[in-house]
């Protein structure tokens, strides 16, 4: 009866704003501020590989360098520092568009090999630039200006930052439900037919490309302002790989999903890490393969998957396995016939 309940939208809508605007009241509110932006950033790596069927290895570049550009107007312009967010998301969407044309006519392992291999080199330039990003002592003090008001106090900052995240989030939700969604869904499940009816694939892909970097980045400002610093860790090939790591656990496809695996991988990192454990990794490496292993849709696909069968209505997954060929055809008719091709 709860699943079921929870299954109507606009009921875990309202339910998922409830637990956003509390969530700094039940826990440390700067692990609450983690916990939105590496939500953001699971959901804008989603938009990749669940809608679009590219798995990227390279978004530590877009975060990064979202957090650097952030800091660095920040700190030497005085601005606000939602002007700092904001440049920080254009930057990450300016370098996304050289990265993604040379990327975008690629798939699968060397799809995400080539974005592995742009990330690396984003990393070799932070790390060298000493002089603007500080090398391996990275930026250190950016405030939270904001018209002279005192965010210092990180449960203040948390309301102040949040509307960034549900705006990301908001973005997200409406690209997957476009014409322009199904669109590249169709691209995803059956790229050749695709091309037969006059869709430039590479087109769509390169733009879904552009628009996840661009939430990557605003993810990673938000970071950026909160922590006070931007590191190397945050261009680290790593971070990527976590990013990835909540969206296999949540389910791919969902969005839902990678909420609540970042949540869930940000939270378990705190407690570990309070607790005074240091390989955090171990822990959350057997989680993630026993996730794998025993929900192969990831917990939230699996959790809407037994509420459908409950219902006694069935809900194919966002990435079908094999991929529908049928399902395809029909989005990608029904959105030629909108757009009267």
């Amino acid at each position: 009866m709860i699943l079921r309940l929870l299954a109507r939208r606009p009921v875990l809508l309202a339910l998922a704003l409830v637990v956003a605007f509390a969530l700094p009241w039940l826990i440390y509110p700067p692990v609450a501020m983690d916990i939105a932006a590496w939500a953001l950033f699971a959901v804008a790596v989603d938009l990749l590989l669940g809608y679009g069927g590219l798995l990227s290895f390279g978004h530590a570049a877009f975060w990064g360098t979202s957090a650097y550009t952030t800091g660095l107007i920040a700190l030497h312009t005085g601005l606000p520092f939602p002007v700092a967010i904001v440049g920080g998301a254009l930057a990450a969407a300016v370098l996304a568009v050289p990265i993604g044309y040379l990327s975008v006519r690629l798939s699968g392992i060397y799809f995400a090999m080539v974005t592995l291999a742009f990330a690396q080199m984003i990393y070799f330039i932070v790390n060298q630039w000493r002089d603007v990003t500080g090398g391996e002592n990275g930026l250190q003090g950016i405030p939270r200006e904001l018209f002279g008001l005192d965010l210092s106090d990180p449960f203040l900052f948390y309301y102040a930052g949040l509307p960034f995240v549900l705006v990301g989030l908001l973005v997200a939700w409406r690209i997957v439900r476009s014409p322009f969604g199904q669109v590249l869904m169709s691209i995803r499940d059956n790229p050749s037919r695709a091309r037969a009816l006059g869709y430039p694939v590479d087109r769509y892909r390169l733009l879904a490309f552009v628009l996840s970097a661009a939430l990557a980045g605003l993810g990673g400002g938000v970071f950026a302002i909160s922590h006070g610093f931007a590191s190397l860790h945050d261009v680290y090939w790593t971070t990527s790989g976590q990013a990835v790591m909540m969206v296999v656990l949540g389910g791919i496809g969902t969005l839902w999903g990678a909420v609540l695996g970042a949540a869930l991988i940000v939270s378990l990192n705190d407690y570990l890490a309070t607790a005074g454990f240091e390989e955090t990794g171990i822990i959350t490496g057997l989680i993630f393969v026993v996730i794998v292993l025993l929900f192969r849709k990831g917990l939230w696909g699996t959790a809407r998957d037994l509420t459908a069968a409950r219902s006694g209505r069935h809900r194919p997954a966002a990435v079908p396995d094999p991929p529908s060929s049928a399902s395809s055809s029909e989005r990608l008719d029904q959105v030629a016939e909108r757009s009267g091709r």
